[in-house]
């Protein structure tokens, strides 16, 4: 049976050179109480120290405070962060860039996959996603600093030939102990989370960690009385439940990232409430993002399930609410929520009125089962050969999250942005768009310090995929090309595509079609009713106006 103890007790519990781990999405699933009350004690006593923090997806605030590992990033007491994501723990981010500690990125799916298989027993995680990335042994196998190349145990291995085909394989490194947050906890310590607006993997932790000889501890709003909480709505059971702590502030323990205190918490989130989207729904702006979302918009087929990526993907959902076409599509994100519509910034993960919050960790088995129709993503930085980086960009550190998962395994894949970086301006006017100010940084470059999509990789199963930006849309195909098969009307081929792309690219028989016209109109742009894109929309583009490219 769980015993209740504080959050100074729980942190006395802590020994160095522990490895723990959590179950968080930035600040959703973060046991905040017992973080500080550990962070206490180093200061206080020096202990613990040498520490290992593992977890899937990110913990922080993005900025550079001392929330999520951040709290943790004292001189000693860490020693290895493993996780698929740093962009969202700056601090930490600075510690691994310093060579400070040792630092792991891996794609999220394998270490959420980790957690099943230690729970078994297991020693770890057969797979063939990372392959041809940086999470590869061949290629860096997810180490991020020389620190951690000179000093650090090898987590992942290249199998040649396993059946007849090439896979990695992830090492679980042990687990000592569980910090994790649910909302209520009854008195034989069956976990509720019914306040979460994430079904994050906490079983899936608690199990690893028990099998592995640790302890599992939970912060909790309140206590309460068995058979108080339906056996439908327990998350954990207390079988796996060592210890549980009640939170001494509830009212400040955070929702989300962008939602720190009780007056901001948001019920739609949950589906305890319906909000009423519609009524608030703005349209965007006719400047050049809009341009990008309504292009990539043009691509989705009437019942395709789609994930939206963060950062520019996630305008589409504004674009298909303005054409009346939010319908079309299910939304599912890689936090396990499917169904409503995907919220942005810092509530990123969570949807307004969810259907469906699937349990994190078995959630990724749809992803790596190749179920997803589509996947968009963010255009970051890509190679002559299709390869992407979206992990070490101008010298940052930002993270792989789902991304190189989702990416492998989707039966289409989308990248979306700006074709130049840092500063791009653009006008719209009469139809046309106009470059006023280009970028600083190209994003078509000859080569990736990282990589985390590999085009050779998923081409080997696909026929091709898009590259959707202001002014062009590109179709990388097997073998390494790339076809320029549209270009935005007021666009110069020569001087505003070629010479800022490293790759060669191919200029079809007859030159590139132009981009459909309606798209730089302020009211013109409507969806084709069949959602197909194959079929030509709005009217297309025709005669006259292609030869104005």
């Amino acid at each position: 049976m769980a015993k209740v103890i504080t959050a100074k007790e729980a942190a006395k519990l802590i020994k160095d050179r522990d490895v723990v781990t959590f179950s968080p999405d930035s600040l959703v699933g973060f046991p905040n109480e017992i973080v500080d009350a550990v962070k206490e004690r180093f200061i206080d006593e020096g202990h613990p120290r040498d520490l290992t923090t593992f977890r899937a997806a990110g913990m922080g605030t993005f900025a550079e405070d001392e929330w999520g590992e951040g709290a943790w990033c004292l001189d000693g007491m860490l020693a290895r962060t493993i996780s698929s994501y740093l962009a969202v723990c700056p601090i930490m981010a600075k510690e691994v860039a310093d060579n400070k500690i040792q630092g792991y990125m891996l794609p999220m799916g394998p270490i959420l996959q980790m957690y099943g298989a230690a729970g078994r027993g297991m020693p770890g995680v057969l797979t063939k996603i990372g392959m041809g990335t940086s999470a590869d042994p061949r290629y860096g196998g997810g180490k991020l600093n020389e620190l951690t190349k000179e000093k650090g145990e090898d987590l992942v291995e290249y199998i040649p030939d396993f059946r007849g085909e090439d896979y990695l394989f992830y090492k679980s490194p042990g687990f000592n102990v569980a910090l994790l947050r649910g909302t209520r906890a009854d008195i034989h310590g069956n976990i509720s989370t019914e306040k979460e607006p994430i079904n994050t993997e906490m079983l899936s932790v608690a199990q690893a960690v028990k099998a592995s000889g640790g302890i599992v501890i939970v912060q909790v709003e309140k206590q309460v009385e068995l058979h108080d909480i339906s056996p439908r709505l327990v998350k954990v059971p207390g079988i796996y439940v060592d210890y549980i702590v009640i939170e001494q502030h509830p009212d400040d323990v955070p929702q989300t990232t962008g939602r720190w205190h009780a007056d901001d918490y948001n019920y739609s989130f949950t589906g305890d409430e319906i909000a009423d989207l519609d009524s608030s729904a703005k349209a965007m702006p006719l400047d050049h993002k809009k341009v990008i979302a309504r292009r990539a918009a043009m691509e989705l087929k009437r019942g395709d399930q789609v994930n939206f990526g963060i950062g520019m993907p996630q305008n589409i959902p504004s674009i298909l609410e303005e054409c009346g076409s939010a319908d079309i599509v299910t939304t599912i994100s890689e936090t396990g929520v499917i169904g409503g519509v995907p919220a942005a910034g810092r509530d990123f993960g969570c949807h307004w009125n969810p259907e469906v919050l699937c349990d994190h960790a078995v959630h990724f088995n749809y992803f790596d089962g190749g179920c997803l129709d589509m996947g968009v993503f963010g255009l970051s930085e890509i190679d002559k050969k299709g390869n992407m980086n979206t992990s070490f960009l101008n010298g940052k550190m930002t993270g792989i999250g789902g991304f190189t998962d989702i990416a492998q395994s989707s039966k289409h894949v989308m990248f979306i942005g700006t074709f130049t970086a840092a500063g791009l301006q653009t006008e719209i006017k009469d139809g046309k768009l106009n470059i006023t100010r280009e970028g600083k940084y190209k994003k078509f470059v000859d080569s990736c310090p990282m990589i985390t999509f590999d085009a050779e990789q998923y081409l080997k199963n696909h026929d091709s995929f898009l590259i959707i930006t202001e002014r062009c849309v590109i179709r990388c195909v097997s073998g390494g090309g790339m076809i320029l098969e549209e270009v935005a009307p007021g666009i110069d081929i020569k001087s505003q595509i070629l010479d800022l792309c490293a790759a060669d690219i191919i200029i079809p028989i007859g030159g590139p079609e132009l981009m459909d016209s309606s798209i730089f109109t302020e009211d013109g742009f409507t969806l084709h009713p069949d959602n197909n894109p194959t079929a030509p929309k709005n009217g297309g583009a025709g005669g006259e106006e292609k030869s104005a490219a």
